[in-house]
């Protein structure tokens, strides 16, 4: 058991640098969840700085709000996906997976050391958006109220949940259709165009709701 363990630690560890080192991957995963934040808030503190009788502060519940949407609905599931896709054919598309194999590590092996360790770079990219999203939103609250320590934590749960999720689904189509650009493409055109178009489908009825949330 110690051998095992030892061997999945070093596979992960391996999987968890090859990641590391793709700098203009994680850099545009970082890019995808941080830009739109950055644009949003600072439109809103101009906005507020120039007419504060008609434009309340940029801070508050109501930027903590659109901070989750944009990192549990929009972008931060792009951002996963991203990186589950390249966690999933990154070494197929590189040409090495082959020479995995003839390590004599099984492909199941090889499929599971990669989910902790991309799991781990989404969540790291998501908690970089998600303080920096809290820090503007105490910031530039402006006597607005501000989400307590509870709901920030259950918050940030919720969020490594969902954009964990995403990813390890991007890993499993990246490694079994084995290409990148196929997976963000399927993946990112459902996440923004076809799930929001079944949720807002009338004709779909309770079936479009949450189950929690069906009669």
């Amino acid at each position: 058991m110690t051998l095992d363990l030892t061997v999945a630690r070093q596979m992960i560890s391996a999987d968890l640098l090859r990641l590391r080192k793709k700098r203009g991957m994680v850099a545009l995963a970082l890019a995808v969840v941080l830009v739109p934040l950055v644009i949003a808030t600072g439109y809103d503190v101009i906005k507020h700085a120039s007419d504060p009788a008609h434009y309340g502060p940029a801070g508050g519940l109501n930027n903590f709000g659109r901070l989750l949407d944009l990192l549990g609905i929009f972008m931060g599931p792009v951002a996963a996906i991203l990186i589950g896709a390249e966690a999933g054919a990154g070494d197929l598309a590189a040409g090495v997976f082959r020479d995995n194999v003839l390590t004599g590590r099984s492909r199941t092996a090889l499929f599971l050391a990669r989910i902790p360790a991309a799991v781990a770079v989404t969540l790291t990219v998501i908690a970089t958006a998600f303080a920096l999203g809290i820090a503007t939103t105490f910031a530039f609250a402006g006597g607005l109220p501000t989400p307590d320590a509870t709901l920030i934590l259950q918050s940030l749960a919720r969020l490594a949940l969902a954009n964990s999720v995403v990813c390890v689904i991007a890993i499993g189509v990246a490694s079994l259709t084995g290409s990148r650009a196929g997976t963000i493409t399927a993946l990112i055109g459902w996440e923004l165009v076809l799930s929001p178009l079944l949720v807002q489908a009338v004709s779909l009825g309770s079936l479009r709701l949450p189950l929690e949330e069906s009669p």
